[in-house]
């Protein structure tokens, strides 16, 4: 008979609970159910449990099913590792490749694809609605400055009291910024209202931006050239000053 009022059991034991219930032989979740912790790493050779595979050679070459024993001494005889490349599949997709090598230039091509990859900065403007003609130009010199560093830039109006009933103005502020730095960027997020404000965002041109990424990258090239040709210029300079000093 199954008790009566609420049983109160830990959520990760299912075992426990089962019990509770007078249900017998299911075994605790952290036995067996989950199967133990989920591991990032590809089997290896030994580690490979499945008994035949399907096994693909080290060029790419479709070998066929084959059983594990036979699997594990063709990598032996090649002196390459078993590495399980698709464990889901039915049967298992077993590759002969050197394991080592493999990590390395995994690691080497995930290193290069983060140095590669270009981080995107927006930078954010605030201008009022009534803005001074003198501060206007002073707000929208720092958007071509942050533009021509290939950064977005996200343009606030902020509106106060009864500003608030009059949103052209700031729509035609935000459409007389757009065409003044037309030549620099583009519009990408049209004017819209949010709340007290209106918000614009401006990108910069794609060649713009790229001839910015470039300056940047090159930068750091030529500080680390700098200190290695100084010192090689000073040591010519003294040798030669000591090769003449005795003909003199």
């Amino acid at each position: 008979m199954y008790p009566t009022g609420r049983v109160r059991a830990p959520a990760y034991d299912v075992g426990a609970f089962a019990r509770a219930l007078g249900i017998h032989g299911v075994a605790p979740l952290h036995e067996n159910v989950l199967g133990g912790p989920i591991s990032v790493e590809l089997r290896v050779n030994d580690q490979i449990r499945a008994r035949e595979v399907r096994l693909v050679g080290p060029e790419g070459e479709q070998i066929g099913i084959v059983p594990l024993d036979k699997a594990l001494q063709l990598a032996q005889d090649t002196d390459l590792d078993l590495v399980e490349v698709a464990a889901t599949a039915r049967p298992p997709v077993c590759k002969l490749m050197d394991y080592g090598k493999f990590k390395y230039e995994s690691a080497q091509k995930a290193r290069e694809a983060r140095r590669n990859q270009s981080l995107t900065v927006i930078k954010e403007m605030k201008l009022r609605p009534k803005i001074d003609p003198h501060d206007y130009e002073t707000k929208k010199g720092h958007v071509v400055r942050f533009l021509k560093a290939g950064d977005k830039v996200k343009v606030t109006i902020m509106f106060r009291g009864r500003e608030q009933s009059r949103p052209e103005l700031g729509f035609r502020l935000l459409k007389r910024l757009a065409d003044d730095i037309t030549e620099l960027g583009f519009v990408e997020s049209s004017p819209k209202q949010d709340g007290r404000n209106m918000i614009m965002v401006v990108a910069p041109h794609r060649a713009l931006k790229t001839a910015a990424e470039a300056t940047k990258a090159a930068r750091p090239a030529r500080a680390s050239d700098e200190p290695e040709d100084a010192p090689a210029t000073e040591g010519t300079a003294s040798q030669d000053a000591t090769a003449e000093a005795p003909q003199g």
